[in-house]
């Protein structure tokens, strides 16, 4: 049992765990606080989408629906591992679930009863994240993405210093949910406690990524202004790939698309694939060097 985090307690968590954090605009008041309370807080609950792609998903948890005002849990975790926080408080993600569950969640019991009734709100006790996955069992969960939500687990774990006991997944609080489906909780929880058997990856005396993680697609089409753009534009124009007259500098410009485009054509890419906005595999690709 514990209070929660604060916004920018959540955000440092996330990163010190080596997380790739993307804050969408808002969300640090956006919660459902008026409907009930929210905390002492007691675990994470991992959910999966059952939509796909990253735009739709993160804006359908951060509006929510007719039936169901969002937000629809606190972060939505992209096919790229990209963490897109969406809500900083009560999220209508957990609906209500097995008191005994909760309980077993709060003394970090290696077992859980199985969820029968429905009888306590679990947007008061737990922070949600929201997967993207399709939830048919076929949709495929990348390396990429599963080791983000493990990381974004632990990080909570950690700063509440919680043991990996305290993640479940949403079928396990209530009876009613199927979610998530794909891999088992107990291989991704003892993920988590392997994960938190290590320092967080930018603890001080701790070594930081050799190369940038991937930001996700969404965040070069906002135009952002970052260091990364920089150490990007450096390695586009290192591998011979560059369409800059100047610089390149912190600002994403149409020449940096223009000079990833350029990259992504030098990988083989053709057509769409080489329109010049960064993907995963061709990030991974080209080894920007780590920007803290």
């Amino acid at each position: 049992m514990a209070n929660p985090l604060s916004a920018d307690a959540l955000v440092a968590a996330l990163k010190a765990e080596g997380v790739t954090v993307v804050e969408h605009s808002g969300w640090r008041t956006h919660n459902r606080n008026h409907k009930g309370s929210w905390g002492p807080v007691n675990g994470v609950i991992i959910h999966h989408t059952v939509t796909s792609g990253t735009s739709n998903s993160v804006s359908l948890c951060f509006n929510g629906h007719s039936a169901l005002p969002g937000p629809l849990c606190h972060g939505v975790i992209a096919k790229d591992g990209t963490v897109h926080l969406v809500g900083n408080g009560r999220a209508n993600h957990a609906g209500s679930g097995d008191g005994d569950v909760l309980r077993a969640v709060a003394a970090e019991s290696a077992t859980l009863p199985p969820p029968n009734e429905n009888d306590t709100d679990g947007n008061v006790h737990f922070y949600g994240f929201e997967c993207v996955n399709l939830g048919d069992g076929k949709d495929p969960w990348p390396e990429v993405q599963l080791e983000a939500m493990v990381r974004a687990s632990a990080a909570l774990c950690r700063a509440h210093g919680w043991s990996a006991h305290s993640v479940i997944g949403h079928k396990e609080w209530t009876n009613t949910k199927i979610d998530p489906r794909g891999f088992t909780m107990a291989d991704f929880r003892s993920r988590v406690a392997t994960r938190l058997g290590r320092k967080p990856a930018t603890d001080s005396g701790s070594a930081k990524p050799t190369y940038q993680p991937f930001p996700g697609a969404d965040w070069f089409r906002k135009q952002p202004r970052s260091a990364i753009v920089t150490a990007m534009g450096k390695r586009l124009v290192a591998v011979g790939c560059s369409a800059y007259t100047s610089g390149p500098g912190p600002q994403w410009t149409e020449a940096d698309r223009l000079s990833y485009a350029k990259w992504q054509r030098k990988l083989g890419y053709t057509g769409s694939s080489a329109d010049g906005w960064p993907g995963a595999k061709s990030w991974a690709a080209l080894k920007v060097p780590y920007s803290s």
